[in-house]
């Protein structure tokens, strides 16, 4: 267990995972920015075969706004990442735990706001089954 997200183990495909990911995120407001295939990359890159693994850069444009205007260098921290990946015959999700990741700003604004971020991902996380 990592205490700077949210993790599970499941018995779901791991595309049919990703595709649940991306509904889960829809209903909370959320988009996916960006998209790394992390097996392609490294096969591409370093010519190493890997499991699959993904990661998605999810944003949620009305908080993002929020965030920027209260710590305009906050877009280090942005999106907010989830991933996707094989690991034995399981399919792993870990999702990222904003107020962990923002303990290092000291912004009082900013660590509310990670707190109502980390609720919508935590619905993300907990619709997967």
């Amino acid at each position: 267990m990592i205490n700077y997200g949210f993790t599970k183990e499941l018995d779901i495909p791991y595309e049919t995972v990703i595709e649940l990911v991306r509904v889960a995120l829809n209903k909370e407001g959320f988009g996916v920015l960006a998209e790394i295939d992390i097996q392609q990359k490294m096969k591409e890159k370093l010519g190493l075969d890997m499991n699959k693994y993904i990661i998605l850069g999810a944003c949620n444009p009305p908080n993002a706004y929020k965030a920027i205007l209260t710590e305009e260098n906050i877009g280090l921290m942005l999106p907010c990442n989830i991933i996707v990946y094989e690991k034995d015959s399981k399919t792993v999700l870990s999702v990222i735990r904003p107020t962990i990741a923002m303990q290092m700003i000291d912004n009082v604004q900013l660590k509310e706001a990670a707190g109502a971020v980390e609720g919508q991902l935590k619905n993300v996380f907990d619709a997967i089954k």
